[in-house]
């Protein structure tokens, strides 16, 4: 049975940067018949943190290069009328996740895709297929802050 792994924008991060080996093994372990996809919502979270940070060519091409590996998911009708949803839900029991990050659980929603985060919010959305974080050699680092 084919998996849909749908990486937030932390883990493309730390792929790309190099922060998280653990993330980038996983990506490149994905077993065959697998799809590894972004959502389209993540792309432009990258491009406009490529946009904050100022010119820089080769984290640019870094991310390009990435992309150009992994799908990226149109984020459409389907996955507005799911937010709309899982926001008044949210809201209704008293939970916080900000709106791209949503909108990103939306779409993990919407396509049956697990979502890759190491952001433990997306853990407070029932809906998702499953949660998971590539990041493991990072966790430690990440309860120490």
């Amino acid at each position: 049975m084919s998996r849909l792994y749908l990486l937030d924008t932390n883990t493309i991060s730390y792929i790309v940067k190099g922060t998280s080996a653990a993330s980038r093994a996983q990506l490149e372990a994905v077993e065959s018949g697998h799809v590894v996809c972004v959502s389209a919502v993540t792309e432009a979270e990258l491009h406009y943190g490529l946009a904050k940070r100022g010119p820089s060519p080769a984290l640019q091409a870094a991310i390009e290069n990435l992309l150009r590996m992994l799908q990226v998911l149109p984020w459409g009708r389907a996955e507005a009328k799911t937010y709309g949803r899982l926001r008044a839900q949210q809201e209704a029991a008293g939970k916080t996740l900000g709106n791209l990050d949503m909108m990103i659980a939306a779409h993990a929603i919407t396509v049956g895709a697990t979502l890759v985060t190491s952001d433990r919010a997306f853990l407070q959305v029932p809906d998702l297929v499953a949660v998971v974080n590539w990041a493991t050699d990072l966790i430690e680092t990440n309860r120490n802050r």
